[in-house]
């Protein structure tokens, strides 16, 4: 955990002691309740340096940086969203929790807070991060019961216009009854399509034919971008939370006999390497034979590997280059920065329609430069060209990727989740097409 700020705190102000001990009331309330995503936004609070000072945290990794310092408006705005969307998963899903009343009544003063423009917003790796000062009144109870009369009012307002639509669609079937009650049938023959000529040409050939693979220079390609990262050989068979506290806290307090257990545990099969080869492998021959496929691999920094591109013929190359990738001992890491910028420079995406597909399990953690940036620059430069992600756990570090390229993100969280999301991300581009009989 690593701190974002301090800020002076007087230990002697009992109105600060009390929002401080609230607060993290709201944090204790809130951690079990919503999703790890939607809760890093909350920084936490510590009283540091003899309690003359308040230390605000996150588990966050990255340089914390004020969003009023950001330059780029776009990047901005698509935190300042993150942000909002945040804050409404948290808020839906303390409406669906079992609280008590006391409960629902500290979250019902305390998320209007969160929401205040006078809060301080961090950004760390394009996350947004809140922090408070402690030093504006709460909300008092007494404000809330302004937004149930509103409530109200709309409701009754919307069931007595849905009465008068329902009167006057009552209204109109009598008149439609009376106007048609004495008119003879329509003959059934009359309402029957025209037959079909044997000589109709209208059928949509839906495969490729062999002169089409012959004379494929125009026609779409794809990179694969494969995360050959150490962190692949996590197991998909361990709930998330276990995952981060093997993370978190390591093997150093363990015996050597503990240690092999816990790894060798938390690194079985099925594991994220080895069901992403097995899904792209199947995806692979899916991929119509017309489109040529190339292999990026994340190893180590700084840069990630490009192969050349793959013909149909040669797809049992691509096949086998991929059933060998193997995360490196030491110095492993995910260039991804540089995996999409080469991926990129590898298609046109501007006469015709190209693809690259990511399978990965995190985030860029060897060039500091902004790749949402570099999404802003493909969709601008390269049109055409649609990038997909298959984000395996969810981790949404690089979903404006797909967002600013016309793209989806498809997240799995297990064996089953990867093949159907892996599935889903092929069939949206459209390349699936057989080789004609």
């Amino acid at each position: 955990m690593q701190r974002i700020t301090r800020m002076l705190f007087d230990p002697n102000d009992l109105d600060k002691i009390s929002l401080f001990d609230q607060y993290n009331s709201v944090l204790q309330l809130l951690k079990p309740n919503v999703s790890e995503r939607s809760f890093s936004i909350l920084a936490i609070p510590r009283l540091i340096e003899g309690d003359h000072y308040l230390g605000w945290y996150t588990h966050l990794e990255g340089q914390p940086v004020a969003i009023e310092d950001i330059i780029n408006e776009a990047d901005k705005k698509q935190i300042e969203k993150t942000l909002q969307t945040r804050l409404n998963d948290i808020e839906n899903t303390t409406k669906i929790k079992s609280l008590t009343e006391e409960q629902q009544t500290l979250l019902s003063a305390w998320l209007p807070r969160m929401r205040s423009l006078g809060n301080v917003i961090y950004v760390i790796n394009n996350e947004p991060v809140i922090v408070h000062d402690f030093d504006e009144p709460i909300l008092t109870n007494e404000v809330a019961p302004a937004l149930p009369v509103k409530t109200t009012k709309s409701f009754w307002r919307r069931w007595w216009f849905l009465t008068l639509a329902l009167a006057f669609v009552g209204l109109l079937g009598y008149l439609y009854y009376l106007y048609t009650k004495d008119k003879a049938p329509v003959p059934i023959a009359e309402l029957l399509p025209p037959t079909t000529s044997n000589n109709s040409t209208s059928e949509v050939i839906s495969c490729i034919s062999q002169e089409e693979i012959q004379k494929n220079e125009q026609t779409s390609k794809m990179v694969m971008i494969f995360d050959n990262s150490a962190s692949m050989y996590l197991t998909l068979t361990e709930p998330q939370a276990e995952i981060e506290k093997y993370l978190s806290n390591g093997i150093d307090r363990l015996t050597f006999e503990e240690a092999k257990q816990y790894e060798e545990r938390m690194t079985r099969l099925p594991n994220r390497l080895s069901s992403s080869k097995q899904v792209a492998l199947s995806s692979i021959d899916k991929i119509q034979p017309n489109i040529n496929i190339a292999l990026v691999t994340l190893n180590s920094c700084p840069v990630a590997k490009a192969s050349a591109f793959y013909h149909f013929d040669n797809r049992e190359k691509l096949k086998n280059e991929i059933n060998r990738l193997t995360p490196l001992e030491y110095d492993s890491a995910t260039p991804l920065y540089s995996g999409v910028k080469q991926a990129s420079s590898m298609l046109d995406g501007v006469n015709h329609d190209d693809y690259i597909l990511i399978i990965s399990d995190g985030d860029d953690n060897c060039s500091e430069d902004n790749i949402c940036t570099l999404a802003n620059e493909i969709a601008n430069q390269q049109p055409r060209l649609k990038i997909n992600i298959v984000d395996i756990v969810g981790q949404h570090k690089i979903d404006c990727l797909a967002d600013k390229t016309g793209g989806k993100v498809y997240i799995a969280n297990n064996v089953t989740e990867l093949v159907e999301q892996m599935n889903k991300a092929v069939s949206d581009m459209n390349i699936s097409k057989p080789l004609c009989e």
